[in-house]
């Protein structure tokens, strides 16, 4: 995927007034010693009221002939002003369950529909500096429905996602490739190919 016209063309500071996802707060506490401290960080102002987490990232396995294939997008990102390799993922809606929001966005920026098999606990992303968190919701996708043959993905008018597969088994050693390509990698995606290297290595099951 070609970043085409996208790229940064100027950083400023934001206001809190003019944040509309997210605000820098300074919490006072007191540590493990006794001694009060300040801690500077991220806050997420889209939760939705009475929801635990802000999203899900989705494991959605293709079976093949040749092996199972995993189903991943490549997606512009301008914090870090380039095209980022990622898990499907996305905010959870108001009323809705991780498994519910994971099937809905899966549909919406693949075009895939998926049934929820596996959800895991919250887990949060960078706790050093945001409270933002989700669960990573495990998906089965049946190819050989008539719903999965003609996708339509149906993204928002400001994403521009390419979505594409590869084999499970050479997730660890494609993130390489895709790292010494210039690709951003997210977290979630690495750190889920390194479990899998790993688990190779030690022929763990």
């Amino acid at each position: 995927m070609s970043q085409g016209k996208a790229r940064v063309i100027s950083t400023e500071l934001l206001p809190n007034s003019e944040a509309e996802w997210k605000r820098l707060v300074k919490t006072t506490y007191i540590g493990q010693d006794g001694v009060t401290r300040t801690w500077e960080h991220a806050e997420r102002t889209t939760r939705p009221k009475g929801s635990a987490f802000d999203g899900v990232s989705v494991i959605a396995i293709l079976e093949k002939d040749t092996g199972r294939e995993i189903l991943l997008e490549k997606q512009y990102r301008p914090p870090l002003d380039k095209t980022c390799i990622e898990l499907p993922a996305g905010l959870v809606d108001k009323g809705e369950t991780a498994e519910q929001a994971a099937v809905r966005e899966l549909k919406e920026e693949t075009g895939y529909v998926a049934q929820a098999l596996t959800t895991s606990p919250i887990m949060f992303n960078d706790p050093g500096f945001c409270n933002t968190n989700f669960k990573l919701v495990e998906v089965s996708v049946d190819t050989s429905l008539p719903e999965n043959q003609n996708l339509k993905p149906e993204p928002e008018e400001n994403e521009f996602i390419e979505v594409f597969h590869v084999k499970l088994d050479d997730l660890w050693d494609e993130c390489l490739r895709w790292e010494a390509q210039g690709y951003a990698l997210d977290a979630r995606l690495a750190s889920f190919a390194k479990g899998i290297q790993v688990a190779q290595k030690y022929g763990l099951k």
